[in-house]
């Protein structure tokens, strides 16, 4: 094995051999030999090695293997070095497999080395974004774990920084067809990664490219399938799926086949919901999800059906006054429990949807069930009137400071939903019923709208991209309101339910979060 000197002195041939330099192929050996020396040694050699590689075609593989023997020494500050140079080998042919071995080697644990890589990575991106992307899709496929789930990342934290002459049209394309790969195996985590990676394309924030990441999403709920609300993984995809999907949603990419499937599958076991997170009130969460996506259903095939499941289930939740005895009095021990936050959910949907079909409570129903359903609204906005005063009255001359602490900010969502219910019923309550009210949900930020103000340009198909919208609307920590005890108790809450764990389901043997095996070790 060569000595410091002997790696001098090669080093000086090739140097001064300027344009002849390809013919001293014996000295460049010499450089190579020098991975199997000391540290001082392994060190020159990790710096020599990438300044004459493009001279030495037929020596590629051997300078490319001896660069990662020093990538994968002992002594740290040789594999930085060995890292850091790593791009140099980046030409023609050789740039996937450098971008292969560099996605290998984010694996590390040492946070240096693990910066060095993702710079490195950087670094090639920009000379050959595809063929960057061949390496890094090549080790999400088949590669460790950890692994894959480092590119992953690495894709969902750094496309967003690179210039748009990096991300072209094409290298977008590419992205979206290696992605759909990915995707036909993939946990609960790894999804959400990926429709951040995806919706943060150019090309998909047309109207039909987010058409496109609705029914990825779609297929990924598995709507074609029966609902199994027993199953946590299948109520967990369902939801994680949803979530992913209702900020894609607009007035020009409808809703409809995820409407129609709560309306059809869910609601008819929503009492029977298993959750996949303790503590979370999922019937709650399945309606706030409904509620979102009604704004921005389409023409439903089964619409009267759908409002009439939509409707049934509203019912449930809109009791009929006490009967009284002959005293007056109320015949019963207890008075029934208005619960608020279900409410204002299934009216709000009831009223989206409900404007599709305008004649429903009126032609759809017999006399006796609108006199019923007409009770039952009465009944519910004298609970709610009794509230919304108690709420004034609690939150009367609070200002600043003041409405921020726990209890106050309870308080003002409850005063929302109840003033958001009150709107609705007013609406049914005209003859014939009226659509015409709108409201901003409880948990959803006001948003301020100026006067011939478009949507975002999500909603056009022009090729200047819109702003980017949030991953969805942020939510407080978990708030239960209990309002007095008394005639209306009740549970005003608003629950935050984020996106946990993995999806644990498994689909044809493909589950999410049972990937199969892979191949491990070295792969370069």
């Amino acid at each position: 094995m060569p000595t410091v000197e002997e790696l001098y002195r090669n080093y000086g041939i090739l140097a001064d051999a300027t344009e002849q330099v390809g013919q001293h192929k014996d000295a460049y050996q010499v450089i190579l030999d020098g991975v199997k020396g000391g540290t001082k040694e392994k060190r020159l050699a990790a710096q020599f090695i990438p300044k004459f590689f493009k001279h030495f075609p037929e020596l590629a593989d051997s300078a490319i293997n001896a660069q990662l023997d020093l990538c994968e020494d002992e002594d740290v500050s040789i594999r930085r070095q060995a890292i850091k140079e790593l791009p140099q080998f980046a030409t023609g042919e050789n740039l996937p497999r450098v971008a292969d071995i560099l996605t290998q080697l984010l694996q590390t644990d040492d946070s240096a080395e693990f910066n060095l890589v993702n710079n490195a990575l950087l670094s090639i991106f920009k000379m050959d974004a595809k063929g960057t992307l061949g390496g890094l899709f090549s080790q999400i496929l088949q590669g460790e774990d950890i692994v894959r789930e480092r590119a992953i990342k690495f894709l969902s934290t750094k496309l967003k920084t690179l210039p748009d002459e990096v991300l072209t049209k094409e290298v977008e394309e590419l992205i979206l067809t290696e992605s759909k790969k990915v995707l036909e195996d993939v946990t609960g985590e790894e999804f959400v990664l990926f429709m951040k990676i995806l919706s943060g394309l150019k090309s998909l924030q047309t109207v039909s490219g987010r058409q496109q990441l609705v029914e990825l999403v779609a297929e990924q709920a598995d709507l074609e399938q029966t609902f199994n609300p027993s199953d946590p993984d299948c109520v967990d995809r369902l939801l994680q799926c949803t979530r992913q999907a209702v900020p894609l949603f607009s007035k020009n990419v409808h809703s409809t086949r995820f409407v129609t499937y709560f309306c059809e599958q869910v609601l008819p076991n929503l009492s029977s919901l298993t959750t996949p997170v303790e503590g979370l009130d999922i019937q709650l969460e399945v309606l706030k999800l409904l509620a979102e996506m009604s704004s921005f259903c389409g023409d439903m095939e089964k619409l009267e059906t759908n409002l009439r499941k939509l409707f049934d289930k509203l019912l449930e939740y809109m009791p009929l006054p006490p009967e009284e005895a002959e005293n007056g009095e109320n015949a019963g021990n207890e008075e029934p429990k208005l619960q608020f936050s279900y409410v204002e959910c299934l009216l709000y949907s009831f009223h989206q949807l409900g404007r599709k079909l305008p004649d429903f409570l009126t032609a759809k129903l017999n006399a006796e069930k609108l006199k019923d359903f007409k009770i039952r609204l009465q009944y519910f906005a004298r609970g709610l009137q009794v509230y919304i005063r108690q709420l004034r009255l609690a939150l009367q001359g609070k200002t600043g400071e003041a409405l921020k602490t726990e209890e106050n900010k309870i308080k003002v969502v409850a005063l929302k939903i109840t003033n958001n219910i009150n709107v609705l019923i007013k609406d049914l309550f005209h003859i014939p019923p009226s659509y015409k009210s709108t409201v901003t949900l409880s948990w959803k930020p006001v948003q301020k709208v100026e006067i011939g103000q478009k949507r975002a340009n999500e909603d056009t198909t022009s090729g200047s991209p819109p702003k980017k919208s949030s991953a969805g609307p942020k939510r407080d920590a978990r708030q239960i309101y209990n309002p007095p005890s008394g005639k209306y108790s009740s549970n005003l809450s608003n629950f935050n339910y984020e996106q946990r764990g993995a999806f644990r389901g498994s689909r044809g043997g493909r589950g999410w979060g049972a990937r199969g095996n892979r191949s491990r070790g070295r792969l370069y």
